[in-house]
Protein backbone atom coordinates (compact mmCIF):
# COMPACT_ATOMS: atom_id res chain seq x y z
CA UNK A 1 0.00 0.00 0.00
CA UNK A 2 1.25 3.47 -0.84
CA UNK A 3 1.59 5.95 2.00
CA UNK A 4 0.95 9.30 0.33
CA UNK A 5 0.14 12.34 2.45
CA UNK A 6 -0.69 15.98 1.75
CA UNK A 7 0.10 18.79 4.16
CA UNK A 8 -1.32 22.31 3.83
CA UNK A 9 -0.13 25.45 5.62
CA UNK A 10 -2.21 28.64 5.44
CA UNK A 11 0.24 31.50 5.82
CA UNK A 12 -0.23 35.27 5.77
CA UNK A 13 2.00 35.58 2.73
CA UNK A 14 1.46 32.25 0.98
CA UNK A 15 -0.38 28.93 0.91
CA UNK A 16 2.04 26.02 1.08
CA UNK A 17 1.06 22.53 -0.02
CA UNK A 18 3.36 19.51 0.05
CA UNK A 19 2.55 15.98 -1.15
CA UNK A 20 4.91 13.26 0.12
CA UNK A 21 5.22 9.51 -0.23
CA UNK A 22 6.91 7.24 2.30
CA UNK A 23 8.99 4.48 0.73
CA UNK A 24 11.21 2.18 2.81
CA UNK A 25 11.16 4.59 5.78
CA UNK A 26 12.21 7.54 3.61
CA UNK A 27 10.04 10.45 2.58
CA UNK A 28 9.97 11.71 -0.99
CA UNK A 29 8.24 14.86 -2.19
CA UNK A 30 5.91 14.23 -5.10
CA UNK A 31 4.99 17.89 -5.49
CA UNK A 32 5.05 21.18 -3.61
CA UNK A 33 3.66 24.63 -4.17
CA UNK A 34 3.84 28.05 -2.56
CA UNK A 35 1.07 30.33 -3.80
CA UNK A 36 0.16 33.91 -2.73
CA UNK A 37 -2.52 34.12 -0.05
CA UNK A 38 -5.19 36.63 0.84
CA UNK A 39 -7.69 36.78 3.69
CA UNK A 40 -5.31 35.07 6.14
CA UNK A 41 -3.35 36.63 8.98
CA UNK A 42 -0.94 34.66 11.15
CA UNK A 43 -2.59 31.43 10.00
CA UNK A 44 -6.08 32.51 10.99
CA UNK A 45 -8.95 33.33 8.64
CA UNK A 46 -9.92 36.99 8.34
CA UNK A 47 -11.82 36.83 5.03
CA UNK A 48 -13.27 33.40 4.22
CA UNK A 49 -14.00 34.18 0.58
CA UNK A 50 -10.54 35.57 -0.17
CA UNK A 51 -8.86 32.75 1.75
CA UNK A 52 -10.86 30.10 -0.11
CA UNK A 53 -9.92 31.63 -3.45
CA UNK A 54 -6.26 31.56 -2.45
CA UNK A 55 -6.45 27.90 -1.40
CA UNK A 56 -8.22 26.93 -4.62
CA UNK A 57 -5.53 28.68 -6.65
CA UNK A 58 -2.80 26.73 -4.83
CA UNK A 59 -4.73 23.49 -5.28
CA UNK A 60 -5.12 24.07 -9.01
CA UNK A 61 -1.38 24.47 -9.30
CA UNK A 62 -0.48 21.32 -7.38
CA UNK A 63 -3.23 19.31 -9.09
CA UNK A 64 -1.76 20.35 -12.42
CA UNK A 65 1.73 19.30 -11.30
CA UNK A 66 0.52 15.89 -10.13
CA UNK A 67 -2.11 15.19 -12.76
CA UNK A 68 -4.71 14.31 -10.11
CA UNK A 69 -7.07 16.16 -7.81
CA UNK A 70 -6.00 16.54 -4.17
CA UNK A 71 -9.06 16.30 -1.90
CA UNK A 72 -7.62 15.30 1.50
CA UNK A 73 -4.96 16.92 3.66
CA UNK A 74 -3.46 17.39 7.10
CA UNK A 75 -3.84 21.03 8.11
CA UNK A 76 -1.23 23.11 9.90
CA UNK A 77 -2.82 25.05 12.76
CA UNK A 78 -1.11 28.12 14.31
CA UNK A 79 -0.29 27.50 17.99
CA UNK A 80 -1.20 31.03 19.11
CA UNK A 81 -2.98 30.91 22.50
CA UNK A 82 -2.69 27.12 22.59
CA UNK A 83 -2.74 25.20 25.87
CA UNK A 84 -0.51 22.26 26.78
CA UNK A 85 -1.63 19.89 29.56
CA UNK A 86 -0.41 16.51 30.81
CA UNK A 87 -3.12 13.86 31.16
CA UNK A 88 -3.16 10.16 32.05
CA UNK A 89 -4.85 7.22 30.37
CA UNK A 90 -4.92 3.44 30.61
CA UNK A 91 -6.43 0.28 29.15
CA UNK A 92 -6.56 -3.35 30.19
CA UNK A 93 -4.90 -6.01 28.04
CA UNK A 94 -6.96 -9.19 27.80
CA UNK A 95 -5.31 -12.50 28.79
CA UNK A 96 -1.81 -10.97 29.03
CA UNK A 97 -1.63 -10.78 25.25
CA UNK A 98 0.80 -8.77 23.15
CA UNK A 99 -0.01 -5.08 23.06
CA UNK A 100 -1.42 -3.95 19.72
CA UNK A 101 -1.93 -0.65 17.97
CA UNK A 102 -5.56 -0.80 19.02
CA UNK A 103 -4.49 -1.03 22.68
CA UNK A 104 -2.32 2.05 22.19
CA UNK A 105 -5.28 3.91 20.68
CA UNK A 106 -7.53 2.83 23.57
CA UNK A 107 -5.06 4.13 26.16
CA UNK A 108 -4.75 7.45 24.35
CA UNK A 109 -8.54 7.77 24.04
CA UNK A 110 -8.90 7.03 27.75
CA UNK A 111 -6.57 9.95 28.54
CA UNK A 112 -9.10 12.30 26.94
CA UNK A 113 -12.04 11.16 29.07
CA UNK A 114 -13.19 13.76 31.54
CA UNK A 115 -11.31 16.62 29.83
CA UNK A 116 -13.20 19.87 29.44
CA UNK A 117 -13.46 20.66 25.74
CA UNK A 118 -16.29 23.18 26.11
CA UNK A 119 -14.43 26.15 24.69
CA UNK A 120 -11.24 24.49 23.49
CA UNK A 121 -10.73 21.81 20.85
CA UNK A 122 -8.13 19.05 20.83
CA UNK A 123 -5.38 19.54 18.25
CA UNK A 124 -2.65 17.08 19.27
CA UNK A 125 -2.23 14.26 21.78
CA UNK A 126 1.47 13.39 22.05
CA UNK A 127 2.31 10.43 24.31
CA UNK A 128 5.27 11.07 26.60
CA UNK A 129 5.64 7.41 27.52
CA UNK A 130 3.78 4.14 28.09
CA UNK A 131 4.05 1.97 31.21
CA UNK A 132 3.24 -1.73 31.26
CA UNK A 133 2.12 -3.28 34.56
CA UNK A 134 3.69 -0.44 36.56
CA UNK A 135 7.28 -1.43 35.77
CA UNK A 136 8.13 -1.37 32.07
CA UNK A 137 8.34 2.09 30.49
CA UNK A 138 8.68 2.60 26.77
CA UNK A 139 7.77 4.99 23.98
CA UNK A 140 6.30 2.23 21.81
CA UNK A 141 4.75 -0.72 23.67
CA UNK A 142 3.51 -2.68 20.65
CA UNK A 143 4.55 -6.33 20.74
CA UNK A 144 5.28 -6.31 24.47
CA UNK A 145 3.14 -8.33 26.90
CA UNK A 146 1.27 -7.17 29.95
CA UNK A 147 -2.08 -6.80 31.69
CA UNK A 148 -2.30 -3.01 32.02
CA UNK A 149 -1.10 -0.32 29.66
CA UNK A 150 -0.84 3.22 31.07
CA UNK A 151 0.26 6.39 29.31
CA UNK A 152 1.20 9.99 30.04
CA UNK A 153 0.11 12.33 27.27
CA UNK A 154 0.61 16.01 26.46
CA UNK A 155 -2.55 17.31 24.84
CA UNK A 156 -2.51 20.54 22.86
CA UNK A 157 -5.77 22.47 22.58
CA UNK A 158 -6.89 25.80 21.12
CA UNK A 159 -10.04 27.91 21.00
CA UNK A 160 -12.77 26.35 18.88
CA UNK A 161 -13.97 29.32 16.85
CA UNK A 162 -10.72 30.16 14.96
CA UNK A 163 -10.00 26.46 14.43
CA UNK A 164 -13.45 25.79 13.00
CA UNK A 165 -13.08 28.74 10.62
CA UNK A 166 -9.91 27.17 9.21
CA UNK A 167 -11.61 23.81 8.76
CA UNK A 168 -14.68 25.45 7.22
CA UNK A 169 -12.63 27.36 4.64
CA UNK A 170 -10.68 24.22 3.75
CA UNK A 171 -13.98 22.39 3.23
CA UNK A 172 -15.30 25.21 1.04
CA UNK A 173 -12.10 24.93 -0.98
CA UNK A 174 -12.67 21.21 -1.62
CA UNK A 175 -10.35 19.80 1.05
CA UNK A 176 -11.36 17.14 3.57
CA UNK A 177 -9.20 17.66 6.65
CA UNK A 178 -8.16 14.20 7.85
CA UNK A 179 -6.00 15.48 10.71
CA UNK A 180 -4.65 18.67 12.25
CA UNK A 181 -1.46 19.61 14.08
CA UNK A 182 0.29 22.78 15.16
CA UNK A 183 2.72 24.36 12.72
CA UNK A 184 5.33 24.00 15.45
CA UNK A 185 4.76 20.23 15.44
CA UNK A 186 5.48 20.24 11.73
CA UNK A 187 8.61 22.31 12.30
CA UNK A 188 9.88 19.77 14.81
CA UNK A 189 9.18 16.74 12.66
CA UNK A 190 10.94 18.37 9.72
CA UNK A 191 14.22 18.22 11.72
CA UNK A 192 13.39 15.37 14.14
CA UNK A 193 16.18 12.91 14.96
CA UNK A 194 17.20 10.61 17.82
CA UNK A 195 19.43 13.26 19.38
CA UNK A 196 16.72 15.91 19.61
CA UNK A 197 14.25 13.29 20.89
CA UNK A 198 16.32 13.08 24.09
CA UNK A 199 16.93 16.80 24.70
CA UNK A 200 15.20 20.02 25.65
CA UNK A 201 15.28 22.56 22.85
CA UNK A 202 13.51 25.42 21.10
CA UNK A 203 12.26 26.07 17.59
CA UNK A 204 11.90 29.62 16.30
CA UNK A 205 9.80 30.12 13.17
CA UNK A 206 9.97 33.67 11.79
CA UNK A 207 6.78 34.14 9.82
CA UNK A 208 5.43 37.01 7.76
CA UNK A 209 3.79 38.97 10.59
CA UNK A 210 4.76 37.05 13.72
CA UNK A 211 7.48 34.85 15.19
CA UNK A 212 6.58 31.59 16.92
CA UNK A 213 8.74 30.17 19.73
CA UNK A 214 8.15 26.58 20.85
CA UNK A 215 9.85 24.61 23.61
CA UNK A 216 10.22 20.85 23.11
CA UNK A 217 11.17 18.29 25.75
CA UNK A 218 12.22 14.94 24.28
CA UNK A 219 10.27 15.60 21.12
CA UNK A 220 7.11 16.79 22.91
CA UNK A 221 6.02 20.42 22.74
CA UNK A 222 5.49 21.79 26.23
CA UNK A 223 5.41 25.60 25.83
CA UNK A 224 4.65 28.13 23.11
CA UNK A 225 4.72 31.87 22.60
CA UNK A 226 4.09 34.23 19.69
CA UNK A 227 5.84 37.56 19.12
CA UNK A 228 4.03 40.20 17.01
CA UNK A 229 7.01 40.84 14.73
CA UNK A 230 8.13 39.08 11.57
CA UNK A 231 9.49 39.35 8.06
CA UNK A 232 7.06 42.13 7.10
CA UNK A 233 8.80 44.44 9.57
CA UNK A 234 12.02 44.14 7.57
CA UNK A 235 10.11 45.09 4.41
CA UNK A 236 8.53 48.09 6.13
CA UNK A 237 11.92 49.31 7.37
CA UNK A 238 13.27 49.24 3.81
CA UNK A 239 10.13 50.95 2.54
CA UNK A 240 10.47 53.73 5.11
CA UNK A 241 14.16 54.38 4.47
CA UNK A 242 14.23 54.08 0.67
CA UNK A 243 10.70 55.34 -0.07
CA UNK A 244 9.79 52.29 -2.11
CA UNK A 245 6.77 50.00 -2.21
CA UNK A 246 6.47 46.82 -0.16
CA UNK A 247 6.81 44.60 -3.23
CA UNK A 248 10.07 46.23 -4.25
CA UNK A 249 11.29 46.16 -0.64
CA UNK A 250 10.71 42.41 -0.53
CA UNK A 251 12.65 41.93 -3.77
CA UNK A 252 15.55 43.92 -2.33
CA UNK A 253 15.46 41.91 0.90
CA UNK A 254 15.28 38.48 -0.73
CA UNK A 255 17.48 39.08 -3.76
CA UNK A 256 20.07 41.60 -2.60
CA UNK A 257 20.40 42.03 1.16
CA UNK A 258 22.84 40.19 3.43
CA UNK A 259 21.69 39.41 6.97
CA UNK A 260 25.09 40.26 8.46
CA UNK A 261 26.27 43.57 7.00
CA UNK A 262 29.95 42.72 7.58
CA UNK A 263 29.66 40.48 4.53
CA UNK A 264 27.96 43.10 2.33
CA UNK A 265 29.64 44.69 -0.68
CA UNK A 266 29.65 48.49 -0.42
CA UNK A 267 30.06 48.85 -4.18
CA UNK A 268 27.21 46.51 -5.16
CA UNK A 269 24.06 48.36 -6.27
CA UNK A 270 20.36 47.59 -6.80
CA UNK A 271 18.42 49.82 -9.17
CA UNK A 272 14.63 50.23 -9.13
CA UNK A 273 11.99 52.62 -10.45
CA UNK A 274 10.26 55.11 -8.18
CA UNK A 275 7.93 56.12 -11.01
CA UNK A 276 7.82 55.95 -14.79
CA UNK A 277 10.57 58.53 -15.25
CA UNK A 278 12.64 58.21 -12.08
CA UNK A 279 15.11 55.52 -11.05
CA UNK A 280 16.86 55.06 -7.75
CA UNK A 281 19.73 52.87 -6.64
CA UNK A 282 20.65 51.49 -3.23
CA UNK A 283 23.91 49.99 -2.03
CA UNK A 284 24.12 46.51 -0.54
CA UNK A 285 25.90 47.72 2.57
CA UNK A 286 23.24 50.30 3.42
CA UNK A 287 20.41 47.85 2.74
CA UNK A 288 22.07 45.12 4.78
CA UNK A 289 22.57 47.36 7.81
CA UNK A 290 18.84 48.06 7.90
CA UNK A 291 17.97 44.37 7.46
CA UNK A 292 20.51 43.27 10.07
CA UNK A 293 19.18 45.70 12.69
CA UNK A 294 15.63 44.37 12.43
CA UNK A 295 16.58 40.69 12.17
CA UNK A 296 18.91 41.03 15.15
CA UNK A 297 16.05 42.59 17.13
CA UNK A 298 13.76 39.66 16.27
CA UNK A 299 16.40 37.15 17.35
CA UNK A 300 17.02 39.00 20.63
CA UNK A 301 13.29 39.08 21.39
CA UNK A 302 13.04 35.36 20.64
CA UNK A 303 16.04 34.65 22.85
CA UNK A 304 14.46 36.51 25.77
CA UNK A 305 11.16 34.74 25.19
CA UNK A 306 12.85 31.33 25.44
CA UNK A 307 14.13 32.37 28.88
CA UNK A 308 10.62 33.46 29.87
CA UNK A 309 9.14 30.14 28.75
CA UNK A 310 11.49 27.77 30.59
CA UNK A 311 14.27 27.59 33.16
CA UNK A 312 15.53 24.33 31.70
CA UNK A 313 18.85 24.15 29.91
CA UNK A 314 18.24 24.57 26.20
CA UNK A 315 20.42 22.09 24.32
CA UNK A 316 19.46 23.10 20.80
CA UNK A 317 17.74 25.97 19.00
CA UNK A 318 16.45 25.56 15.47
CA UNK A 319 15.48 28.62 13.46
CA UNK A 320 13.26 28.32 10.41
CA UNK A 321 10.79 30.29 8.31
CA UNK A 322 11.25 32.16 5.05
CA UNK A 323 13.37 34.96 6.55
CA UNK A 324 16.00 32.41 7.60
CA UNK A 325 16.84 31.95 3.91
CA UNK A 326 18.56 35.36 3.84
CA UNK A 327 22.19 35.25 2.78
CA UNK A 328 24.45 35.22 5.84
CA UNK A 329 21.57 34.54 8.23
CA UNK A 330 23.43 31.66 9.91
CA UNK A 331 26.32 33.96 10.85
CA UNK A 332 23.97 36.40 12.54
CA UNK A 333 22.34 33.52 14.44
CA UNK A 334 25.74 32.34 15.63
CA UNK A 335 26.53 35.81 16.98
CA UNK A 336 23.25 36.03 18.91
CA UNK A 337 22.93 32.46 20.20
CA UNK A 338 26.33 30.81 19.87
CA UNK A 339 26.80 27.32 18.51
CA UNK A 340 23.70 25.96 20.28
CA UNK A 341 21.57 27.41 17.48
CA UNK A 342 21.29 26.32 13.87
CA UNK A 343 19.30 27.44 10.88
CA UNK A 344 17.16 24.73 9.27
CA UNK A 345 18.97 23.35 6.26
CA UNK A 346 16.19 22.09 4.01
CA UNK A 347 17.83 19.48 1.78
CA UNK A 348 14.85 17.37 0.72
CA UNK A 349 14.33 17.53 -3.02
CA UNK A 350 11.19 19.54 -3.75
CA UNK A 351 11.11 21.52 -0.50
CA UNK A 352 14.52 23.11 -0.41
CA UNK A 353 13.26 26.27 1.25
CA UNK A 354 12.61 26.78 4.94
CA UNK A 355 9.14 28.19 4.33
CA UNK A 356 8.01 24.59 3.75
CA UNK A 357 9.24 23.27 7.14
CA UNK A 358 5.82 23.15 8.83
CA UNK A 359 3.97 21.81 5.81
CA UNK A 360 6.53 19.10 5.03
CA UNK A 361 7.06 18.10 8.66
CA UNK A 362 3.36 17.67 9.34
CA UNK A 363 3.21 14.80 6.83
CA UNK A 364 6.00 13.03 8.76
CA UNK A 365 4.15 13.67 12.02
CA UNK A 366 1.01 12.08 10.57
CA UNK A 367 2.94 9.01 9.45
CA UNK A 368 4.57 8.69 12.90
CA UNK A 369 1.15 8.95 14.53
CA UNK A 370 -0.20 6.15 12.32
CA UNK A 371 2.82 3.94 12.96
CA UNK A 372 2.35 4.13 16.74
CA UNK A 373 -1.23 2.94 16.30
CA UNK A 374 -0.20 0.34 13.70
CA UNK A 375 -2.45 1.90 11.07
CA UNK A 376 -2.02 2.90 7.45
CA UNK A 377 -3.72 5.64 5.48
CA UNK A 378 -3.47 6.86 1.94
CA UNK A 379 -4.75 10.27 0.90
CA UNK A 380 -5.05 9.35 -2.75
CA UNK A 381 -6.69 6.31 -4.34
CA UNK A 382 -5.25 3.63 -6.61
CA UNK A 383 -7.16 5.32 -9.41
CA UNK A 384 -5.32 8.55 -8.63
CA UNK A 385 -1.99 6.75 -8.81
CA UNK A 386 -2.99 5.22 -12.15
CA UNK A 387 -3.86 8.71 -13.37
CA UNK A 388 -0.41 9.96 -12.35
CA UNK A 389 1.19 7.07 -14.20
CA UNK A 390 -0.92 7.70 -17.29
CA UNK A 391 0.83 11.02 -17.80
CA UNK A 392 3.76 8.97 -19.13
CA UNK A 393 2.82 5.61 -20.70
CA UNK A 394 6.32 4.29 -19.98
CA UNK A 395 5.97 4.99 -16.27
CA UNK A 396 5.52 2.28 -13.63
CA UNK A 397 4.70 2.48 -9.94
CA UNK A 398 8.30 1.55 -9.17
CA UNK A 399 9.77 4.56 -10.97
CA UNK A 400 6.92 7.04 -10.59
CA UNK A 401 8.85 9.20 -8.12
CA UNK A 402 11.81 9.41 -10.48
CA UNK A 403 9.59 11.36 -12.83
CA UNK A 404 8.58 13.86 -10.20
CA UNK A 405 11.66 14.58 -8.12
CA UNK A 406 13.72 11.43 -8.25
CA UNK A 407 14.72 8.54 -6.03
CA UNK A 408 18.12 8.95 -7.64
CA UNK A 409 18.52 11.92 -5.31
CA UNK A 410 17.92 9.81 -2.19
CA UNK A 411 21.18 11.02 -0.63
CA UNK A 412 19.93 14.60 -0.60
Amino acid sequence: MSNIYTGIDLGTDSIKIVVTEKVNDKYYVLASVSSPSMGIKNGFIEDSKAASSSIKRALRQINEDLGIKITKAIACIPPANCRMDIVLGSTNIMDYNEITGEDVSNALLDSLKGQDFTNFELVTAMPISFTIDDNKTTKDPKGMKGSLLETRVVIGTMEKEPLYRILEVLKLSGIETVDIAFTSTGDYFSIKNKKYDELVGAIINIGEQSTNISIFNKGIQIKNSVLPVGSINVDKDLTYVFKTGLDEARKIKEGFAVALSNYADSSDKWEFKIDKDTKKEVHQLGVSKIVEARVREILKLAKNEIKNLTNREIRYIIITGGLSELAGFNYLVEQEFGFVAKVTNATTMGVRHNKFSSCYGITKYFDDKLALRNKEYNMITDEDIDAMLSIDPNMTKENMLNRVFGHFFSNN
